[in-house]
């Protein structure tokens, strides 16, 4: 007698000869992998049109683990990389999927200036308010008063509010979910997908042996619970009211969602100007 193996829908997305993954325990980066492939499925986006960079970290990772052209570039530089590849094949429809210590802290002068740029590209990046991989140091988005393992009896610096920069900075599409948030996350990445223009959804999620034992939540659990007790969605929230403090309220939802000429667009535009009058 033979046993029928079922397989979940996303697994023609997941390369499965690269697991089991190396996440910890209660870990939401996992979680937030199945939304971004889940998303694509509901775009219904050609994957063999598709890109997926990442730099380096505990999300940076996940640019190997999908059936995807993927590409594991330096830390930081992993939005100056997919814009070459935009720029280079605009038929691409480019992802960076990576944390808030590569793209927010070294990675940070590429994050302002490719949405100035208005690149048009999604960027998916998870908070865990720490630099998880390695070893739990402070990281740009760790709240006011939170421990790690650099700030022992408490942050004093303050942190990025990524929604607020991104969008100050020129992003046409902005939105932020927790890991607790399937739904709500899966059909935001579906849409960013397809929004032309610079796209971020930052996605807070749990990193329990580092930052959640700092501060007395050692259990992915424990951070869902906080999740559901505190988070409140606020769709259309301007960006600059979405800060998060340490135990406080997490605003998330959609906050942006414009239109903007995008890079290419300027560009095109730029030269065919430059046609008509004879300068090119």
């Amino acid at each position: 007698m033979t046993t029928a193996v079922t397989h979940k829908p996303i697994d023609h997305y997941l390369r499965a000869d690269r697991m089991p993954h190396i996440w910890c325990a209660g870990c939401g980066i996992g979680l937030a992998t199945a939304c971004f492939v889940r998303g694509v499925e509901r775009a219904r986006l050609d994957i063999d049109k598709m890109a997926v960079v990442s730099g380096i970290g505990c999300s940076g990772r996940v640019a190997g683990y999908v059936k995807m052209d993927s590409f594991h570039t330096t830390h930081g530089r992993a939005l100056p990389f997919a814009t070459g590849l935009k720029l280079g094949n605009p038929e691409l429809n480019v992802v960076v999927f990576s944390g808030d210590g590569d793209i927010a802290a070294i990675g940070g002068n590429h994050l302002i200036h490719s949405a100035r740029r208005n690149i048009d590209m999604t960027v998916i990046c998870i908070n865990n308010f720490n630099y998880g991989m390695t070893g739990g140091q402070l990281g740009p988005t760790t709240p006011l008063e939170a421990r790690s393992t650099t700030s022992p009896y408490g942050n004093f610096e303050y942190p990025f509010n990524l929604p607020y920069l991104v969008a100050a900075s020129g992003a046409t599409y902005v939105a932020r979910w927790t890991v607790l948030h399937l739904r709500q996350l899966e059909r935001s990445i579906a849409e960013a997908l397809v929004k032309p223009g610079f796209s971020f959804i930052e996605v807070i999620s749990p990193c329990p042996p580092v930052y959640g034992r700092m501060n007395k939540r050692p259990r992915g659990l424990d951070e869902m619970h906080y999740y559901q007790e505190k988070s409140v969605i606020r769709n259309g929230a301007d960006p600059k009211d979405t800060e998060i403090t340490f135990d406080g309220p997490i605003v998330v939802g959609k906050f942006v969602d414009i239109e903007r000429p995008t890079f290419w667009d300027y560009r095109q535009k730029v030269l065919d100007k430059a046609r008509e009058e004879k300068r090119l």
